[in-house]
């Protein structure tokens, strides 16, 4: 069994490097000497899920608890395969069932906790997908009935598994009704709904009891002293002390990883991060061959990630962030990995920073655009924006290979963080006008257009396109299909119709027009009438 370990420990070292292939090889290599091992199995599926093939993750798992029952381990690595497949309801089962193996496990616990948390976001942004769902439908008279039918209930199962199709489901007035009700819109006209009983408050956990020292043997009682000596001695600043006591813990019980872990502590303390680094590496390799806590090897990780980032080293840094998240996810160690992942982003963004290198790529585009070549120029004006991103001119220029292009609502958006950058910039607004122009989107175009003559009141331009607007808005005889069709092209549009609640106003307007002046009395809902009239999509007479 002496190559089986040594495997392991291969198999261990290069996923903490990650070199994952080389992890999954020399897993399966020690499985084929011991294909009995359960943590084996565990540790390649944990392999196989930074790898993203979560299927061979979650059979690997499922396997380390067909060996081993009782081991919380290998429930957690086939949650989080599972939650990885999207597959939420197994996961929060699979926690549940670890439970029951390890009460006080607290990697099962803080998962249960996510993914709970996660199953109630998604039924809040689901109504379809709330707990108590069928008895909210039995309560009200308009759905009532509904529920005889099996189409229905069929349908209703569709939409809480499936809630992307509820968009292709609004023509049906079934699914309107039911959301009237799940909304709680017409609340005068549904009947008093019963309040579910509440829940029995659930009994207290009692955490599993620490072994008592007078339990332990005698060298890790001489241990535990010496790493308290060190303890009292590194808060008192006194951290040669500190280190002695951690050295002589340490020959007493070479086993434990912590006090490894607590003279790197003491070491980035001083500002000596290498040899912190160093210290680190040695207690995850004890603690991986002892099947130390994970929590432990996380926190060793975390510690190697801080010392990087100390020393501004933020790319080595993220990387040792996160193999402690794939360890065990922490809040602090997740907000440090982010804002290190910010400023390495910043520091790349600012050291691709070259104004030189931006003219000659604006040159370039100026040329292609000149021979019709709209493609080519928006590419090097795309160059030219990453080395001069404060440019507002290069907006303003792609802004115009866009309308070329007819790819109108990137030129808006261009001509919107030209203006950002350089409100004076009469170019800005005029590119602007013309994009909605062609999206004939005339009333704002004409805004646009007098913006820029309010900067120049000689502006041929501007002048000209309010003109055309005026003319194109007064003949305008757009088929309905093509209204509908332009209308949704506009993202906005897109948001408020594809919102229950405006769908219901809108067909609540239908039936009843003198319902539009107390909907107008809600400033949100007004604005998006107004912009749906705008678009052609309603017309109030």
């Amino acid at each position: 069994m002496e190559k089986v370990s040594a495997l392991k420990d291969q198999g261990n070292k290069a996923l903490s490097a990650g070199k994952i292939d080389e992890a999954i090889r020399c897993y399966t290599e020690a499985l084929a000497l011991d294909p009995s091992n359960h943590v084996l199995f565990s540790n390649r599926s944990a392999a196989y899920a930074k790898k993203g093939k979560y299927e061979n993750a979650l059979q690997d798992a499922i396997q380390t608890i067909k060996i081993q029952p009782n081991w919380g381990k290998g429930y957690s690595r086939k949650a989080a395969a599972l939650e990885f497949l999207g597959r939420l309801e197994d996961a929060r089962e699979t926690y549940r069932e670890g439970l029951q193996k390890e009460p006080n496990n607290q990697q099962l616990k803080e998962g249960l906790q996510n993914i709970e948390a996660r199953l109630a976001e998604k039924s809040m942004m689901n109504p379809f997908a709330m707990p108590n769902l069928y008895q909210k439908l039995e309560n009200d008279p308009r759905t009532r009935e509904l529920l005889t039918d099996p189409s229905y209930r069929e349908l209703l199962e569709q939409l809480r598994n499936k809630p992307s199709e509820l968009g292709t489901k609004l023509q049906d007035p079934r699914v309107m009704t039911t959301l009237s009700v799940l909304l709680g819109l017409n609340l005068s006209e549904m009947e008093e709904e019963e309040e579910p009983a509440p829940s029995p408050p659930k009994p207290k956990e009692t955490p599993a009891p620490h072994p008592k020292e007078e339990d332990l043997p005698e060298n890790k009682k001489m241990a535990l002293k010496e790493k308290e000596l060190g303890n009292t001695a590194y808060k008192n600043k006194d951290f040669e002390t500190a280190l002695k006591h951690y050295d002589q813990a340490l020959k007493h019980d070479p086993t434990n990883m912590t006090y490894i872990s607590n003279q790197a502590a003491v070491y980035f303390e001083k500002g000596d991060f290498e040899k912190c680094r160093e210290l680190c590496e040695k207690a995850i390799d004890v603690g991986r061959e002892n099947r130390e806590d994970y929590r432990q090897i996380a926190k060793a990780l975390a510690r190697i990630g801080n010392s990087y980032f100390k020393q501004e080293k933020y790319k080595e840094a993220i990387q040792y962030f996160n193999k402690s998240l794939t360890e065990h996810r922490t809040p602090d160690v997740l907000k440090k990995c982010q804002q290190a992942e910010k400023i390495l982003k910043e520091q790349e963004k600012l050291a691709y920073i070259n104004p030189e290198l931006a003219l000659e790529e604006k040159n370039k585009g100026n040329d292609a655009f000149q021979k019709g070549d709209y493609p080519l120029a928006m590419k090097h004006y795309t160059e030219a924006i990453k080395r001069n991103p404060n440019d507002a001119k290069l907006y303003s220029n792609r802004a115009a290979c866009y309308t070329k292009l007819l790819e109108f609502q990137l030129a808006l958006k261009d001509c919107e963080e030209c203006i950002k950058l350089e409100p004076s910039f009469i170019k800005g607004y005029t590119r602007k006008g013309a994009a909605l122009e062609a999206m004939k989107d005339f009333s704002k175009a004409m805004d646009a257009y007098q913006k820029a003559l309010e900067l120049d009141s000689s502006s041929k331009e501007a002048t000209e396109g309010i003109q055309r607007c005026m003319v194109s808005q007064t003949m305008r005889n757009d088929s309905p299909e093509e209204v509908k069709k332009r209308a949704m092209a506009d993202p906005e549009v897109q948001q408020i119709m594809s919102d229950p609640a405006m769908r219901m106003i809108l067909e609540q307007m239908q039936k009843d027009p003198q319902a539009l002046s107390d909907h107008l009395k809600n400033p949100v809902i007004a604005q998006k009438i107004q912009k749906l009239i705008d678009v052609g999509l309603i017309a109030i007479r």
